[in-house]
């Protein structure tokens, strides 16, 4: 299809041990993402920037506490929230994450202040929310983050003593992950956006692939849009991101087939867990996890939007 004066979407919810799509755990998260595609459709039929348009469709899929990503955030060691996040421009490479905060009710926001800023790509822990106070985004308090399902996994998981990790309830097997875009819009301009919670019982101070550029996000206008989810240390050892984008760059590959081989690659180097979401520069969709499933929708080239583990 000729990619003149389309746009395409794409959008992530964790990679993982998911509800049947036929259960109504499972038809939820699938409704949630079809719900968010289309309020960025609308904003990209508008002629929304790409950039704009992640960190919106980011943003209310951080509002939703079915994912692990802002309200839904799983709980760290001390029984409390850690979350990263990061934003990028694939026009001119430009950047902003942050990593260890809390009571930032959307840290993909604050990300974005970071790279409007344009000083720094990444803040942690105090340093980002001292940012977040001076920038004048409001804290909100560790209620907002305790729902009910949250506390119920954390009890769960320090009763029965599975710890965290490769072998944890928090790794592959959790239900309710890392959130992403990734957007081609109306000028052919790309951008990604990722955000998350991490994994259940994680150390406090851990932090995942998801803030760092070229592990869990990457966007080129060159070559791609990536979001990646699923067991961060994996994509942090193999900067996945950038290895996908490299195959489109290098070897001439086209979406699919560069995530094709961006999770053979995850898998023959580190075993590793996961799955990525990409649109390559012509605005083709592609989608691939090594995990039972990954809850993913996309839109391409302006056509119906698809849904699917």
């Amino acid at each position: 299809m000729d990619d003149a004066g389309s746009y395409s979407l794409m959008l992530h919810g964790g990679a993982g041990a998911y509800a049947d799509s036929k259960d109504a755990d499972g038809a939820a998260y699938l409704d949630s993402i079809r719900a968010v595609l289309e309020q960025g459709r609308a904003l990209l039929e508008a002629g929304g920037a790409a950039l704009e348009t992640v960190e919106a469709c980011a943003v209310l899929l951080e509002d939703n506490p079915l994912f692990n990503a802002g309200r839904g955030s799983v709980l760290n060691a001390a029984g409390r929230v850690e979350m990263d996040a990061a934003i990028m421009d694939g026009r001119n490479l430009a950047a902003g994450a942050v990593a260890a905060v809390d009571g930032i009710a959307n840290p993909v926001s604050l990300a974005r202040r970071v790279l409007d800023g344009g000083e720094h790509v990444l803040l942690v822990a105090e340093g980002a929310m001292q940012f977040a106070d001076d920038c004048g985004i409001p804290r909100v308090g560790n209620d907002y983050f305790y729902t009910s399902a949250r506390l119920e996994q954390f009890r769960r998981l320090q009763q029965s003593g599975s710890g965290r990790g490769p072998g944890g309830e928090g790794a592959s097997n959790q239900e309710g992950g890392t959130i992403g875009a990734v957007a081609r819009d109306l000028e052919g301009n790309l951008a990604a956006a990722t955000s998350s919670g991490g994994i259940i019982n994680k150390r406090v101070g851990r932090v995942g692939d998801s803030p760092l550029i070229g592990a869990g996000i990457y966007a080129d206008n060159e070559t791609c849009a990536v979001s990646a989810t699923g067991f961060g240390e994996d994509f942090m050892r193999t900067v996945l991101a950038r290895i996908i984008a490299d195959f489109i760059l290098m070897q001439g590959m086209d979406a699919s087939r560069a995530t094709a081989a961006g999770i053979e690659y995850l898998v023959r180097k580190v075993n590793g867990r996961g799955g990525a979401i990409v649109i390559d520069n012509h605005g083709n969709c592609a989608s691939g996890f090594s995990t039972r499933k990954m809850v993913h929708g996309w839109i391409e080239h302006g056509a119906r939007a698809f849904c699917r583990f």
